[in-house]
């Protein structure tokens, strides 16, 4: 970047004490995300009335769906088949940090729908999740990517969650099997709880490792899958869009503050160690492609963030 460039860009940003603002900074360690915890709704909504998910052959979706994928230096293989899977293990849920904002199938995410996020399974798929703690039975769609948590196998939304009854503690021990849809009692379609515009969670989250634990094969029928189903697009990284690079945590925090104000996705801090030293980076993502991070790149322009760049995890 020029040196007018950069005197535009402080210009407008003095006021978050901006030392270096979006230059090529050579990390020399692994870097350190803070990100704003999730929460339930503050004033939540009574989901005893909202129905399992209703389980139907349906194609896989056109996003979400690589051959593999890489979060933070690890690579996730997703299943071809969701036949047979059975697996025990930890349960995590997610709620208004991510509500609204578009999962891995490119689907916005709605905290009250009964769906879910696991690492390999094709999006979609249904599964049946059972709290080994208390009994509880739900059936969720999954159409998302996750949790990227040690020793967790799905990530529940809320409402999923309210109702296996782990939502104060926000994990549980859980079984989750497979459900082949042409076996299923037909049910009435789902009632329809919540409808949100999509921003901008393409997650391979956040978030957000550790690998899955091996799944228990039990004898179940494979959901078809049409041969003329969409391409897939190939995630190798997560992208972000780097709007500033501070030396102080305070005024990165400032300013993550001010763009999460503006209700356009996820915005994280990444602590990176460089040749001119500790900068905490300030980016919005993950996004799913280049298209997403210049419509957002022109929405903070009246901010007085001109030169904001695309950088991949």
């Amino acid at each position: 970047m020029s040196v007018d460039a950069h005197l535009s860009c402080w210009k407008h940003l003095t006021g978050y004490g901006v030392i270096l603002l979006l230059t090529g900074l050579t990390a020399c360690s692994t870097p350190k995300v803070f990100e704003p915890s999730d929460a339930a709704p503050a004033n939540p909504r009574d989901v005893s009335n909202v129905q399992n998910a209703v389980p139907r052959a349906e194609a896989h979706s056109r996003y979400g769906n690589p051959d593999s994928y890489v979060v933070y230096g690890k690579r996730y293989h997703t299943r071809k088949s969701s036949q047979g899977y059975k697996e025990k293990g930890g349960a995590s849920w997610y709620g208004t940090k991510f509500h609204g904002r578009r999962t891995s199938s490119g689907e916005p995410y709605d905290m009250y729908a009964m769906t879910a996020a696991h690492k390999t399974l094709p999006l979609p798929s249904y599964v049946e999740v059972t709290n080994l703690d208390n009994g509880r039975k739900v059936i969720v769609r999954v159409n998302d990517r996750g949790p990227f948590h040690d020793g967790r196998i799905i990530d529940m939304s809320y409402a999923a969650a309210v109702k296996l009854g782990m939502v104060g503690k926000g994990t549980a021990h859980v079984e989750v099997r497979a459900i082949d849809p042409r076996t299923q009692a037909a049910a009435p379609a789902p009632k329809k709880t919540s409808t949100t515009a999509a921003t901008s969670r393409a997650s391979a989250p956040s978030q957000p490792v550790a690998a899955t634990a091996p799944a228990t094969q039990t004898a179940t029928t494979a959901v078809p899958v049409p041969a003329s189903a969409p391409p897939v697009r190939i995630i190798n990284a997560p992208l972000f869009l780097q709007v500033g690079a501070f030396a102080s945590l305070i005024n990165a925090e400032r300013l993550r503050s001010d763009i999460a104000d503006q209700n356009i996705g996820a915005v994280r801090i990444v602590e990176a160690d460089t040749d001119n030293g500790k900068f905490f980076k300030v980016q919005v993502g993950p996004l799913a492609d280049h298209g997403e991070a210049e419509r957002i790149a022109q929405t903070l322009k009246p901010l007085g963030i001109n030169a904001a760049r695309t950088v991949v995890d």
